[in-house]
């Protein structure tokens, strides 16, 4: 099955911007990092509640994984090192927005809630660890109903209407840790079927 959202943006989209980046010597590995900033300032900010800061932050800060790659790309500059540290970020930046939700339901006592983010933070490793060792063996391993981006789009989006109507965040929550538990599933049923037809 394929995946909701594209995995990358089009070219007419990312091209101007990477085009700045690049006569300004950005590298991809600073804009990797400064994701990781931005997700971490957006736990912080949802830690406190301010959850319309949280969302827009996560957005912005998140579309920067649309432009590290196409960045370094664009300028011949794409390593080994480079895409096992976006790889290793993009768990830190999750985590930091969820870690950031724990804080701020388990201060109120929200016990189903602060068990729903232990779920989904679970489950949305679990997808990219699935991936991980199938990619070891020898598997291609892109499918996914519910991978980064789509929890990313669906968290940021939550957040901001969390600002207007906190019970929506329990909702996105439920989302996320059903999906992100179900393509874990899909992705190792995918391996079972890819690796008795190799």
């Amino acid at each position: 099955m394929p995946s909701l959202l594209p995995r990358s943006a089009p070219g007419w989209l990312t091209d101007p911007a990477v085009s700045v980046l690049r006569r300004l010597g950005v590298t991809p590995n600073m804009l990797t990092i400064a994701g990781v900033a931005g997700n971490v300032a957006a736990g912080v900010a949802a830690g406190f509640g301010e959850f319309l800061i949280a969302g827009a932050i996560v957005l912005i800060a998140s579309s920067l994984d649309f432009l590290d790659g196409a960045l370094a790309r664009a300028t011949d500059t794409a390593t080994d090192f480079g895409s096992v540290l976006d790889s290793v970020m993009d768990r830190v930046s999750e985590a930091a927005v969820l870690f950031g939700l724990l804080v701020y339901f388990s201060a109120r006592g929200d016990q189903t809630e602060t068990l729903l983010i232990f779920v989904a933070a679970v489950a949305s490793v679990l997808v990219s660890y699935v991936r991980a060792r199938a990619e070891i063996i020898g598997l291609e391993m892109r499918e996914g109903i519910f991978t980064r981006l789509e929890r990313v789009a669906l968290l940021g989006v939550g957040l901001i209407a969390a600002s207007f109507e906190e019970n929506v965040l329990t909702v996105v929550l439920w989302i996320l840790a059903v999906l992100a538990s179900a393509t874990a599933l899909q992705r190792l049923a995918l391996v079972w079927w890819k690796s008795r037809e190799a």
